[in-house]
C-alpha cells in the first residue's frame, strides 16, 4: 500500500522510521509538512525528490534471495532535498534484482528548514546504520556487512558518516544506540568533499554552513581533513567532466585515505557530468560503474565493527 504521495506508507513493511517517537531527541515538527515533488514527465522514469523531513525514515528494497549485505543509501540533493529515485530507487535493478543487496534508502533531516542543527543529518544516518544492524536477523543481513553508498552531497554526508561514526550528535534513545555506528565499507559516488577551496560545492556549503563559515567551519566539514586509519574501506567514482563538484573531490579524498593507510577503489570515467546515477550512463563507459561497485563489495572482508 502506498500514501498519496507515492511513498510506502507509514508502519509498512518497506517503511521503518528511525526514531522511537518518530521526531529525533531534541528535534520537533517543521511548520510545513513533508513535500515531495515529482520532476519528471515520463510516468516510467520517476525523478521525485522530498523536502521538509520531519520524521526522518528509510525506505528498504529487499531482494528475493538476499546475500547477506546490507546498504544504507544517502542520495544527493546539495542539502536542499532528498532525491528518491535517480540515486534511490533506480539503484534496485542494478542491486537488489542483479546483486541480493538489501537497500536502505534515508531520507534525512535536511540543514536550514527552520532548523539550526547542522548535525541532523549525521545523526539520522548514524541512527539508520545503527538500526540496520540491529535488524540485521530480521532483514537476513550479516551485521558485519553493511556499507553506505552516497551520492553527491550525499557523498559528502556518507564520508561523515565514515569518519565521524563514533562522533555523538544526539543522545542516546534506547538500546539500539549502543551498537556501533560504522560502515563496514563506504562508496562515494561523485561525493562532494572539498568545502574550502576552488572544488568546493558553493550550494551544499551555504546551505550546511551558513553564508560565511569560518575558517574553523571549513576545514571541520571538508572530509578530506576528517579521514583516520579507522575510516572504512572506501570506492570512489567520479566523471571528470563534472561541472558541478569538481573531480578534484575525489582526488583530495583519495590522497587522504592513502596518507593513512585505508583501502581505496577509485574509477574516474572521462564523461558523465554529474547526478548521473544509472540512469545518465548510456553509451559511456561511465555505466560500468554499478557492476564494479557490486564487485568490490563482494571482495570486502567480514570485519567485527568496532
Amino acid at each position: 500500500m502506498a500514501s498519496s504521495d507515492g511513498e510506502p506508507a507509514t508502519g509498512s513493511a518497506d517503511r521503518v522510521g528511525l526514531w522511537p517517537t518518530a521526531v529525533a531527541p531534541g528535534d520537533k515538527l517543521l511548520d510545513q509538512p513533508p513535500r515531495i515533488v515529482e520532476r519528471s514527465r515520463d510516468t516510467a522514469l520517476p525523478d521525485r525528490y522530498i523536502t521538509h523531513v520531519s520524521e526522518p525514515y528509510l525506505v528498504v528494497y529487499r531482494p528475493t534471495l538476499p546475500n547477506g549485505i546490507g546498504l544504507l543509501v544517502l542520495p544527493g540533493g546539495g542539502y536542499k532535498r532528498v532525491v528518491l529515485d535517480k540515486e534511490g530507487s533506480a539503484l534496485v535493478p542494478a542491486f537488489v534484482e542483479q546483486g541480493g543487496i538489501t537497500l536502505f534508502v534515508l531520507r534525512h533531516r535536511l540543514p536550514g528548514e527552520g532548523r539550526a542543527d547542522r548535525e541532523a543529518a549525521l545523526a539520522d544516518a548514524q541512527r539508520a546504520l545503527r538500526l540496520i544492524r540491529s535488524r540485521a536477523a530480521q532483514w537476513q543481513l550479516d551485521p558485519h556487512r553493511i556499507g553506505v553508498m552516497g551520492f553527491s552531497a550525499g557523498g559528502h554526508l556518507a564520508a561523515r558518516l565514515g569518519t565521524g561514526f563514533d562522533k555523538p550528535v544526539y543522545p542516546a534513545t534506547d538500546a539500539v544506540d549502543r551498537l556501533s555506528a560504522r560502515p563496514d565499507f563506504e562508496l562515494l559516488i561523485y561525493p562532494v568533499i572539498d568545502m574550502a577551496g576552488p572544488d568546493a560545492h558553493a550550494g551544499s556549503r551555504e546551505r550546511l554552513l551558513g553564508p560565511h563559515p569560518d575558517a574553523r567551519l571549513l576545514r571541520q566539514y571538508s572530509m578530506q581533513y576528517q579521514v583516520h586509519p579507522d575510516t572504512p574501506p572506501t570506492f570512489l567514482v567520479h566523471a571528470q567532466d563534472d561541472p558541478a563538484v569538481p573531480v578534484g573531490n575525489a582526488l583530495q579524498f583519495y590522497r587522504a585515505l592513502l596518507r593513512v593507510g585505508v583501502p581505496i577503489e577509485m574509477h574516474l570515467f572521462p564523461h558523465g557530468g554529474h547526478g548521473f546515477g544509472v540512469r545518465g550512463t548510456s553509451g559511456l563507459t561511465t555505466a560500468a560503474w554499478p557492476r564494479l561497485a557490486r564487485d568490490w563489495i563482494a571482495t570486502q572482508p567480514e570485519k567485527t565493527s568496532p
